[in-house]
């Protein structure tokens, strides 16, 4: 399956997550939802991601959002890895890997030459609506927490007023030097004319007395 775009409806589920709860996403209706794909509990990369996400817990909820860990482990190795560094939020077992799946997120990965199927690690944030708002199809574990916090913070518009808004005032800056060169400019223009206009007369008064001494 191909990922969900931005603007498109999320992917529904329901998986229980390690204590054995069912989570619905649609019962989400109304929060923002931080929903993040990884490969597998406890491994180096994985482990860095769930921890930032942990210290940053309060900010998101603060923010509005509800944080939601997904791979295909089961919940008896997901209630170990939340237990070992006191995870917070709920991780979400996918062991028929149809969740990943049906956000794309499932499929062929290479390591050191080596083909194997595997999660390749995602996030989704989906609006208050239940709509996909931002994706980011290949994380970067350092720093992306802080990147999705920036989102929520900027609201549905987060991602066009980080990567769209400034270059529109970089653009605006320039053009308004621009008026500045050229108000600058104009001024200069004129006096030159104004000079060009002043030095004809005097070429014809100094021919006219030449006449006048002839004559």
């Amino acid at each position: 399956m191909p990922i969900p775009q931005t603007g498109h409806p999320a992917p529904d589920f329901q998986l229980k997550d390690q204590n054995g709860n069912d989570v619905k996403l649609s019962r989400l209706r109304g929060k923002n939802v931080v929903l993040y794909f990884y490969p597998k509990d406890d491994t180096p990369g994985c482990t860095r991601e769930a921890c930032d996400f942990r210290d940053e817990h309060s900010a998101l909820e603060a923010a509005g959002a509800v944080v939601l860990g997904v791979s295909p482990d089961d919940t008896k190795s997901h209630q170990k890895f939340a237990t070992k560094f006191s995870l917070t939020f709920p991780l979400l077992a996918d062991t028929e890997r149809q969740v990943c799946d049906a956000y794309g997120v499932w499929g062929e990965k290479s390591l050191y030459g080596r083909k194997f199927l595997g999660v390749t690690r995602a996030t989704f944030l989906i609006d208050t609506e239940g709509k996909v708002a931002r994706v980011w199809p290949k994380v970067k574990v350092d720093g992306h927490v802080k990147e999705i916090l920036q989102s929520l913070k900027g609201g549905a518009s987060g991602e066009t007023e980080a990567g769209g808004k400034a270059p529109a005032k970089k653009a605006a800056a320039k053009s308004a030097a621009k008026k500045v060169v050229a108000k600058k400019a104009a001024p200069a223009g004129k006096a030159v004319t104004k000079k060009a206009a002043v030095k004809k007369p005097a070429v014809k008064k100094a021919a006219s007395k030449k006449t006048a001494a002839r004559r």
